[in-house]
């Protein structure tokens, strides 16, 4: 059997090592080029010693004449606001690429550069309306036929997943809803941080970017696609889009994300009829496991997997919806998702070679 031939641009970073992790073993995939502009010429053991006997691969700079060559489809795993410098080379040759960035995700050019202070170039620009936002349970039918996946950030993901049933069918009040989300400390990237600093996060709690996370602009766009049911931009215009109040924290741990979303029912209901709904949403989702009130999840039930668990209870005495949405932030959150994307582009089985 012909193997499909994978590069990945970011190889060095937390969520370029989880996708070698994932794609060295996976059965229908072949690696061909890794690339990092940091340990150029080290081989990938040499970076992470767990890969020693197991993976025998050169660490490379990037040549996109050369990866487009001999690849079937590329992971951009870069920093924000570099993907869209990569992305347009790679897609005119005509290379599927899943874009681990925010780059692509934010479909208003003028929005993604408030919040992440960079514009797109006019190439880069008319991509965005090409671009398939990579969330399987929502959008898998457009996965299937997209030459370019924007993977959803960690958090977003924990969110969408958690509320988008609720919204799809108006069981709530798409306002005032309140985001209260806790991640590990992988959450930030490999890169060098005071805060990120063991010393700094060890016995530590806080929150950050309590105002103006770069999340929060992909988090509403897709809320207000999902209960609106239509173009977000139309609805932003017409001043109608969903606005969320979220916080986010640092836990002294890894990995994982637990996200609490806290939002007002229209009208009384039942537990068993929340269930129902939930259940029904994501009843052909392989990676979606709803749990039964009172259970609710916890990090450790998805660390190293692929899994987004969903627990709520109601507040009968306030009338609102709790919702627990919990994933590991390097899988679910990044590199599991973007191996999912691959399957349903390639037409795999959505949950080959993944946990």
């Amino acid at each position: 059997m012909k193997k499909l031939k994978i590069s990945i641009i970011g190889a060095t970073g937390y969520t370029g090592k989880e996708l070698v992790k994932i794609l060295m073993n996976h059965p229908k995939v072949e690696l061909v080029y890794l690339t990092s502009s940091t340990y150029t010429g080290k081989n990938i053991y040499e970076v992470f010693p767990e890969f020693l006997n197991k993976l025998d691969k050169k660490l490379t700079n990037l040549d996109s004449e050369l990866i487009s060559q001999n690849s079937d489809l590329v992971f951009t795993a870069l920093p924000h606001t570099v993907s869209m410098d990569v992305v347009p080379e790679l897609l005119k040759k005509g290379i599927k690429i899943i874009d681990l960035s925010a780059d692509y995700r934010i479909k208003d050019p003028a929005v993604y550069k408030e919040w992440y202070e960079k514009g797109h170039n006019k190439i880069s620009e008319n991509l965005l309306s090409e671009t398939v936002y990579g969330l399987p349970e929502i959008y898998l039918d457009k996965i299937k036929d997209a030459l370019l996946v924007a993977n959803p950030g960690c958090y977003p993901t924990s969110i969408i997943l958690g509320i988008a049933p609720l919204l799809k069918f108006k069981l709530v009040d798409p306002q005032d809803i309140i985001i209260d989300s806790k991640s590990g400390a992988t959450g930030a990237g490999r890169k060098l941080s005071l805060g990120l600093h063991f010393s700094e996060c060890n016995e530590n709690f806080k929150a950050y970017k309590v105002v103006k996370h770069n999340h929060i602009p992909e988090v509403e766009q897709e809320l207000t696609s999902i209960y609106f049911g239509g173009d977000y931009n139309k609805q932003t215009q017409q001043g109608a889009g969903i606005k969320i109040s979220f916080t986010p924290h640092l836990l002294p741990i890894n990995k994982g994300i637990f996200s609490t979303c806290y939002l007002n029912l229209n009208n009384p209901k039942e537990e068993e009829e929340i269930l129902k709904v939930y259940q029904k949403f994501y009843q052909n989702a392989p990676f979606m496991r709803i749990f039964e009130p009172p259970n609710l999840p916890e990090i450790k039930f998805v660390t190293g997997t692929n899994y987004c668990d969903i627990g709520f209870t109601i507040d009968e005495r306030v009338n609102k919806i709790k919702v627990i949405s919990v994933i590991d932030n390097l899988l679910k959150g990044a590199a599991g998702q973007a191996v999912q994307n691959m399957n349903i582009m390639s037409g795999f089985p959505e949950t080959e070679g993944i946990n």
